[in-house]
């Protein structure tokens, strides 16, 4: 069983949010949400939540007394690049610089292990 979940828009760039879910993928959930936890990095905020949310999604899906969080595993973690806002900034000679604000949306996936029954 699988259930999924996505945080579209996110104020932060895809190489920097891609970082922190190489640490999470292929490992069970308590494990995942432990490691998010304890990380110093201000961007894990979208992470754990879009996490939390795959959780519950699959435990609505199965209901509370077929599957438990520590029954579950990040199957996969990806993250696309967003749109990107465009601003300006006064470069050199009165020219203009453009700086680039970029957006990520992230997909988590959470699957039971074999040895649960659905």
């Amino acid at each position: 069983m699988e259930a999924k979940a996505f945080c579209y828009y996110q104020r932060v760039s895809a190489k920097k949010i891609n970082r922190i879910l190489a640490l999470i993928r292929n490992r069970a959930v308590p494990e995942a949400l432990n490691i998010l936890t304890f990380l110093a990095k201000p961007t894990k905020r979208s992470v754990l939540k879009t996490l939390h949310s795959a959780v519950a999604n699959a435990i609505s899906l199965a209901g509370k007394a077929k599957l438990a969080e520590a029954d579950l595993y990040v199957k996969k973690a990806i993250v696309n690049g967003g749109p990107m806002m465009k601003r300006w900034q006064a470069g050199p000679r009165g020219s203009a610089t453009i700086i680039r604000r970029r957006t990520s949306h992230i997909c988590i996936v959470v699957a039971s292990k074999e040895g649960v029954k659905k």
